[in-house]
């Protein structure tokens, strides 16, 4: 499936946040002035400026104009966008069993040139099997919304993962994930493979934090940090109520320093491989 980067609202609604706020700042003027200025609610600036809503041509021109932009290539660029701003993202077909903060994050990732991502627990989502998946999702949903969730799941996997132009994507996964058997010795053995093949993809970065290389500052905690070619990173912490952290910086770069403490004490990809291997071989699925 390709990632369409091109046709999705969600990123023309991205693109339109990011020039509108860097418009915004050159003009020095803050949110509350320009919605002022405009007779304009600042929760409707704030939405614009979130990527959370469409915006209709007048009132990108509006902006422009309040904003002193008057570079008309790229006034049409963003007019562009404005007019592919309406409409649904790919994963609206999913909203029984995702929330606002999820599709909101969801929107961020797709636009994502880097996927950073560590779980001291389980597999990352990215690289589960959709029966390792069912067997995670058993004691908390029923079987019905369960698969609808691994559709889900599926489908970001395809579009990070596959087309022309994947993110590049890094994975440190912790030892403790390796032996947990969710779903049985099956189950599990055909995870470990899993990863095995997924770590074979072009641009995919596949690490094993060892048992022994003790605590760290996201001993017990995963997350995973979005890299954009135009935007500052972006933090997204799940086990904390789907937060997308864009703004708190300190706690942004505690994660980057973490992230790359991890790839330097994981093993690398070779030796990773031999420790799957290894377990995987150590399971008894009969």
């Amino acid at each position: 499936m390709p990632r369409d980067r091109e046709v999705d609202p969600s990123l023309n609604r991205r693109r339109l946040r990011i020039a509108l706020r860097k418009a915004r700042e050159a003009a020095e003027q803050s949110q509350g002035q320009a919605a002022h200025a405009l007779d304009w609610s600042l929760s409707k600036i704030m939405r614009i400026e979130q990527g959370t809503v469409s915006l209709s041509v007048t009132d990108l021109r509006a902006l422009l104009q309040q904003y002193g932009v008057a570079d008309p290539v790229l006034a049409g660029e963003l007019e562009e966008a404005a007019r592919g701003s309406k409409g649904a993202s790919w994963w609206a077909q999913y909203n029984d069993v995702i929330g606002p903060q999820f599709s909101q994050y969801l929107g961020y990732e797709s636009a994502a040139a880097s996927i950073r991502t560590y779980n001291p627990i389980i597999v990352p989502g990215f690289l589960q099997t959709d029966e390792y998946a069912l067997a995670l999702l058993a004691p908390r949903v029923d079987e019905a919304k369960a698969r609808r969730i691994v559709e889900l799941r599926t489908a970001r996997q395809e579009r990070a993962l596959e087309g022309e132009d994947p993110p590049w994507t890094f994975f440190v996964v912790d030892e403790a994930a390796l032996h947990r058997q969710i779903g049985g010795p099956r189950v599990q053995r055909a995870q470990l493979q899993h990863l095995i093949s997924m770590s074979e993809r072009p641009k995919v970065s596949l690490q094993v934090l060892p048992f022994t290389a003790g605590a760290h500052y996201s001993t017990v905690s995963s997350f995973i940090l979005l890299g954009f070619l135009d935007d500052e990173d972006l933090l997204y912490l799940e086990a904390q109520g789907n937060q997308s952290i864009r703004d708190d910086h300190e706690l942004i770069v505690r994660h980057q320093e973490c992230f790359e403490s991890l790839r330097e004490i994981a093993y690398g990809e070779d030796k990773a491989i031999d420790l799957i291997n290894q377990i995987r071989d150590s399971i008894d699925s009969s």
